[in-house]
């Protein structure tokens, strides 16, 4: 259960950056797309929360179903819908710290090379969810910046980059006294 609590400590630090963003963002800078081909800040929000959301409900039969998502189109376009959810998956994860990191899960992903359902454990999704939902975040950090606007300095970055961005700058510094 340890395990289990870290991870979701880790994810709702995440989704909080998430939270933070869309509330700071007007409408049009949410919802506009960065070009033809990638999608807006809000696809982008909404696409790493269905993830999450598919892995809550799947705790419930055992199978995680990440091609089954809603695609919630309002999630995308508004960014207090976005909050909404996110602060809601935050509340929902938190409920879930006892469940065991051990515990068996399939996961259904059309991504995969191998066909069929996965073998997995509710704490490789839960890792996996973070690190899916920093991508995300890298991506939009991309547009943001490309638009002049700055997601902020932890926006979208792995924490071992920044405990390794951390260790350089003190490694750096001169000595004290």
């Amino acid at each position: 259960m340890p395990q289990t609590r870290a991870w979701i400590r880790a994810l709702t630090a995440v989704l909080q950056q998430g939270i933070d963003l869309a509330e700071e963002l007007d409408v049009q800078v949410f919802s506009a797309p960065a070009d033809a081909a990638h999608g807006s800040v809000g696809a982008h929000l909404r696409h790493a929360a269905e993830f999450v959301q598919a892995f809550v409900a799947g705790l419930d039969t055992g199978l995680v179903d990440y091609d089954g998502r809603a695609r919630a189109a309002d999630v995308e376009r508004d960014p207090r819908r976005a909050v909404e959810l996110l602060r809601r998956l935050g509340q929902e994860l938190r409920r879930l710290e006892r469940t065991p990191g051990d515990r068996p899960l399939c996961v259904r992903l059309e991504a995969s090379v191998v066909p069929g359902d996965q073998r997995s454990s509710v704490a490789r999704e839960l890792s996996f969810l973070v690190s899916h939902t920093i991508h995300h975040y890298a991506l939009v950090a991309v547009q943001l910046r490309a638009r002049g606007i700055e997601p902020g300095p932890g926006f979208g970055v792995a924490p071992s980059t920044l405990r390794h961005r951390s260790e350089e700058s003190l490694a750096c510094a001169p000595p004290s006294g």
